[in-house]
C-alpha cells in the first residue's frame, strides 16, 4: 500500500503564531517532525501542507510542500484538499506540533490501514492530571479494536467506583487517551469531508466524531507513548531539553 505522510502546517495560532518556524534545537520545529516521519518505515514520502509561503519556503529546502486554501475549517479538510492531488492508496495526517512523534506510532497508524478505512492510536492514560483535563480526549474501544466513542469528559463512568479518587479508579480500569494522529484510505478521507459538521462533533468539537456519526468505522491501535506537543512558547524548553537525552 502506497500510504504518505501529510503535515498540515498552519502560520496563525492565537498562542504561538509561526510555531512551524520556531527553532528548536537549531531547527524549525516542522524539520523535526519531516524528520520523525521519515524514520517511519511505512510512508513512502512526507509532505508539509500549508496555506503560507513563510512556511512553504522554509520546508522546500527539507521537504516537498504542497500548498493549500486558507480557509479551510479543520486540518482534515486541509489534508484531504492535499489527497485528492495525489497518486496514492492512503495518507497519514501526523500533527506538526509534535517534534518527537514516536515513528512506531507513525507505523502503527498507518499499518492498521490494511483493515480500515480509518485509523488512529491511543495510549493508557497514566497521569492523573489528565484524568479530568478536557484536553486530553478519551476514547473507548470495541473489542474488535473499533473506536466506540471520543470524548473530553472521561469514559467509561465506572459506576461501581464514582465515589472513589482518580488515582483509584485509574488503578481499577484502563482508560485510555487519544493520540492526535489519523490514517486514512483516500475514498473515506474524500467521503469524510463531504460530510456536514455532525451534532456531536460540533458539541464536543472532535472531527473524528463525524467519521463515527456519518458510519466510518476507526480503528485503534494501543501504543506506549506520551504525546510531547509545543502549544505555547514555554514549551520549547522542555521540548529541548528531550532532544539533547
Amino acid at each position: 500500500m502506497n500510504i504518505i505522510g501529510i503535515i498540515p502546517a498552519r502560520y496563525a495560532s492565537t498562542r504561538f503564531p509561526g510555531k512551524p518556524l520556531h527553532l528548536i534545537a537549531g531547527k524549525p520545529l516542522v524539520q523535526h517532525v519531516v524528520e520523525r516521519c521519515r524514520e517511519a518505515t511505512s510512508l513512502t514520502e512526507v509532505i508539509v501542507a500549508t496555506d503560507d509561503e513563510r512556511i512553504a519556503e522554509v520546508a522546500r529546502e527539507f521537504c516537498p510542500v504542497e500548498m493549500t486554501r486558507a480557509d479551510h475549517p479543520s486540518g482534515t479538510d486541509r489534508i484531504a484538499e492535499v489527497a485528492a492531488r495525489l497518486d496514492c492508496d492512503a495518507v497519514v495526517n501526523v500533527q506538526g506540533d509534535e517534534p518527537l512523534i514516536a515513528p512506531e506510532v507513525i507505523d502503527a497508524v498507518a499499518g492498521a490501514l490494511e483493515e480500515a478505512e480509518m485509523t488512529t492510536a491511543a495510549t493508557p492514560v497514566n497521569n492523573i492530571s489528565d484524568y479530568s483535563d478536557p484536553n486530553v480526549v478519551k476514547v473507548v474501544v470495541s473489542a474488535a479494536g473499533r473506536a466506540l466513542y471520543f470524548s473530553r469528559r472521561t469514559i467509561p463512568f465506572v459506576r461501581d467506583m464514582a465515589e472513589e479518587s482518580p488515582e483509584q479508579q485509574l488503578q481499577a480500569f484502563p482508560f485510555l487517551k487519544h493520540l492526535g494522529i489519523y490514517g486514512y484510505r483516500c475514498e473515506a478521507l474524500r467521503r469524510l469531508v463531504e460530510f456536514p459538521p455532525s451534532p456531536l462533533e460540533q458539541a464536543e468539537r472532535l472531527e473524528q466524531l463525524r467519521a463515527l456519526e456519518n458510519g466510518i468505522e476507526i480503528a485503534v491501535r494501543p501504543v506506549e507513548y506520551e504525546a510531547i506537543g509545543v502549544d505555547v512558547p514555554e514549551d520549547v524548553q522542555r521540548v529541548e531539553a528531550l532532544l539533547s537525552r
